[in-house]
């Protein structure tokens, strides 16, 4: 379980990572934006992101902080222009 503070310290990091939080039935919510999570004593409001503006949500999700079970940073999408495959160097 995480507490507020927590969760709003990882929100408030500069730079802002993207995350993901995770609670104890498995459901995942993807934060894009720190704006998106609203920190109370005892519940998170999470917003998910619009499709015309990630600042602002569509609908949102309450959340018991006690079953909050992990904070993780969300996978960085590939470069772009890229295909996700590291380069390969054919020597010969």
């Amino acid at each position: 379980m995480y507490s507020a503070d927590a969760i709003q310290s990882r929100l408030r990091k500069s730079p802002f990572v993207p995350l993901r939080i995770v609670t104890s039935s498995g459901q995942t919510y993807d934060v894009g934006h720190p704006e998106l999570v609203l920190v109370g004593r005892r519940f998170l409001i999470i917003g998910t992101a619009s499709n015309d503006n990630p600042t602002q949500f569509e609908t949102a999700s309450r959340v018991a902080l006690m079953h909050v079970v992990d904070l993780q940073d969300m996978p960085k999408a590939p470069a772009s222009g890229s295909n996700g495959n590291a380069a390969s160097s054919n020597v010969g």
